[in-house]
């Protein structure tokens, strides 16, 4: 059984509502390791690589689950996630900074109405120094790009919207 990015989400979720101050958690070679320093938000120790199964706009968008110790006090309110466009959903399959490019002086790897091919990189996602290349899951246009460079994107957040061919 490999652990998923939901499956950390609920482990976080449950550790945050609970009294529990260490989790040490060993799963097929994977090892998750997640610490409450006093009142510093929950953080897992590694990032898991497989990204989430798109979906697709046309079907009721589930409620975000986030780990609420990792929100921002007096943050903006999250964009409502009306639907963008027709298309298939790309999704943040953790918490973590959101990067459009490789690096800040190089362009970035896809704009509104560019072609992407299954397996494209979208854009990168950072946490705790580790970086993840988010990929295309069809082949089609991106038709909108809901995330904002440099920014904190919460777990399950809409990034991209990908119209297949």
């Amino acid at each position: 059984m490999a652990l998923t990015y939901k499956d950390v989400a609920e482990i976080l979720k449950i550790i945050d509502s609970s009294d529990c101050e260490e989790l040490v958690l060993e799963v097929e070679g994977l090892k998750l390791v997640v610490r409450r320093g006093g009142a510093g938000p929950l953080a897992p120790a590694v990032a898991l690589a497989p990204t989430p199964e798109p979906t697709r706009i046309a079907q009721a968008a589930p409620a975000a689950p986030a780990a609420p110790a990792q929100q921002p006090a007096a943050g903006p309110a999250p964009a409502a996630t009306a639907p963008v466009a027709d298309g298939t959903q790309v999704r943040a399959p953790m918490v973590g900074s959101f990067y459009r490019r490789p690096s800040p002086q190089e362009k970035p790897f896809v704009e509104v109405g560019s072609k992407v091919k299954k397996g494209d990189p979208l854009c990168l996602i950072e946490v705790m120094k580790l970086y993840t290349t988010i990929e295309a899951p069809v082949s089609g246009t991106v038709v909108a790009i809901t995330a904002e460079d440099g920014k904190l994107v919460e777990f399950d957040q809409l990034l991209f919207v990908v119209k297949p061919d």
